[in-house]
């Protein structure tokens, strides 16, 4: 992850956070906590973990038992002189079954297919939790993004009505024409304007972060003044590239997804294959009849049995082979999937690869506009006082000065947010990653 240290005096209220401000670390955690997308996230992944035992279940033994009581009245009549005979009483009995699978390649494919939906599973969660915490920044930057912009066109405002008493005082003394006090008037009213439009966007980027953490943030910890900037290691775009492709999450579920798009043909052509078990059976059976034709009796008997069922399908009306076809063009769905994710991986590694480098080089360039921009603007004001130059000069001045200040703000934030894509498109995005950037917020 990038660091960053460059000098950048800004405005007193930007770089000194308040008391009991949240730091981006605490807004990390909250989210773990109450993000409802990480949430659904962490439950889709307890839920795939559960093809593992599914799967497996499909091989081990199952038992079954079964029991019956019954009550029997029964009128038996017979042609001829032999009378009517009644038999009242009841039966009870109960009956195990035991069946092992010894071969039953479905089932077998099934089970292997649970280890990769699992895994499916897991990657698809990693890759959420790396999302949470772009996420988390992302909000938390444009947050301070928002702040920033909100407090230059305030300091802005300060600066342009000092200009108007200036020009309302060079007016009032003839070294001056009203139009001067024109021009700082309008900016200032256009700098009000400006403010209520940052305060509603202020508003709207908190409201934003709230969704993630569910609750409202009142003050977040913004950057230090001086934070120091380091190029990515490996400070190579195509090595970043390739590890995205072969390690990035998305990369790994859809590996997964082809393997079991490819257990799942085998599971359906086994379709065609026998099935060979054993089968067990151990069991009571109770009767107590009476009858009219002859005395009380009652009997017990107990059975016990173990075999091989064997099972071979014949025909099943081409739907078996559809299946296969079917099957066959998912997977080479799946195939044709996970090389666009790995594509994608690189590329997403590659723009935040040239984000960060390129950010750092804004940065730098940022800097000494700044720095140009001040000594411009001061030449301005003292061309003012001399009369070589007239207040919109010196309000154009003040304008550039606060807008390389923001544009400055916005490229340190965006250059740290790059640096957190350029980890999570390579897999490699974590607390650790985070705690690292929280480093670089506070004071001095």
């Amino acid at each position: 992850m990038p660091q960053f240290r460059i000098a950048l005096p800004l405005i007193v209220a930007l770089s000194a956070p308040s008391a009991g401000a949240a730091d981006l670390l605490q807004i990390y955690r909250d989210a773990l906590a109450n993000d409802p997308i990480y949430a659904s996230g962490r439950a889709a992944r307890d839920a795939g973990l559960e093809n593992l035992p599914q799967g497996l279940a499909q091989i081990l033994p199952t038992v079954n038992a079964t029991a019956f009581t019954q009550y029997n009245d029964i009128n038996i009549g017979f042609r001829g002189a032999a009378p009517e005979q009644t038999r009242l009483g009841n039966s009870n009995g109960y009956t195990v079954t035991l069946t092992q699978p010894l071969f039953n390649w479905q089932n077998i494919q099934v089970y292997k297919e649970g280890e990769f939906k699992a895994i499916q599973a897991e990657a698809t969660f990693g890759q959420a939790t790396q999302d949470l915490i772009v996420r988390v920044a992302q909000a938390y930057f444009d947050v301070l993004a928002s702040q920033d912009g909100l407090a230059f066109i305030r300091a802005q405002k300060i600066a342009i009505s000092e200009q108007l008493a200036q020009a309302k005082r060079n007016f009032e003394v003839g070294t001056a024409t009203i139009t001067d006090t024109h021009e700082a008037q309008a900016r200032y009213d256009l700098g009000t304007s400006q403010e209520i439009a940052a305060e509603s966007d202020l508003e709207i980027k908190k409201r934003t972060l709230q969704q993630i953490i569910g609750k409202f943030p009142e003050r977040l910890d913004p950057l230090k003044s001086s934070i120091e900037l380091n190029p990515p290691k490996p400070n190579s775009m195509e090595d970043w590239a390739v590890a995205a492709a072969n390690q990035g999450y998305p990369v790994h579920a859809q590996e997964a997804a082809v393997e079991v798009a490819v257990r799942e043909v085998e599971r359906i052509r086994a379709g065609h294959l026998p099935t060979l078990n054993i089968v067990g059976t151990a069991g009571q059976n109770s009767t107590s009849i009476s009858s009219t034709a002859v005395a009380n009796s009652a009997s017990d008997s107990i059975s016990r049995t173990i075999g091989l069922q064997l099972s071979i399908p014949l025909y099943a009306g081409g739907g078996v082979g559809s299946q296969v076809r079917q099957a066959v063009a998912n997977r080479d769905k799946a195939q044709q999937d996970l090389e666009s994710a790995r594509r994608a991986a690189a590329l997403s590694a590659r723009q935040s690869y040239v984000g960060v480098t390129n950010g750092m080089a804004q940065v730098k360039a940022l800097e000494a506009a700044l720095v140009s921009s001040r000594s411009a603007l001061d030449s301005n004001k003292l061309g003012y006082e001399v009369g070589v130059r007239i207040n919109i000069d010196v309000l154009n001045a003040q304008q550039q000065v606060f807008s390389t200040l923001r544009d400055l703000s916005r490229a340190r934030y965006d250059t740290i947010l790059n640096g957190l894509r350029l980890k999570a498109a390579a897999g490699s995005l974590g607390e650790g990653d985070v705690e690292e950037v929280n480093r670089l917020l506070g004071t001095d």
